[in-house]
């Protein structure tokens, strides 16, 4: 006979729920986004998600691997690792636990894209 377990208070439902960027944080992205692709610098984008992050790729070309990548980290080690801004090669380039800080803080222009 199979043994069962009761389960009380279940919350699978809700930890599902918060697997993707919310309507603010999707707003800022795109709004950052925008400004650079009007500038130039980018072309193209994508999502990619996983069971313990979500990120929004950026190509310089879509043929290309992303040149940078801005991660949701679900279940960070630290406070600071929620947000994480990536480079082609996986290595962090700045963390923070609030999107608008991450992104306001960058210096856009200053960073380099190597092709």
């Amino acid at each position: 006979m199979k043994k069962f377990r009761l389960l009380i208070n279940n919350n699978y439902k809700e930890k599902k729920k918060n697997h993707f960027f919310i309507k603010k944080e999707l707003q800022c992205i795109l709004n950052l986004y925008a400004k650079m692709v009007s500038n130039g610098s980018w072309k193209d984008y994508s999502f990619s998600a996983g069971s313990k992050e979500i990120s929004f790729d950026i190509y310089q070309r879509s043929s290309d691997k992303p040149v940078l990548r801005i991660l949701k980290n679900f279940n960070p080690n630290y406070v600071n690792e929620k947000y994480l801004l990536k480079d082609r090669n996986g290595n962090v380039v700045k963390r923070s636990e609030n999107l608008n800080q991450l992104i306001d803080k960058t210096s856009w222009n200053k960073l380099k894209l190597i092709k």
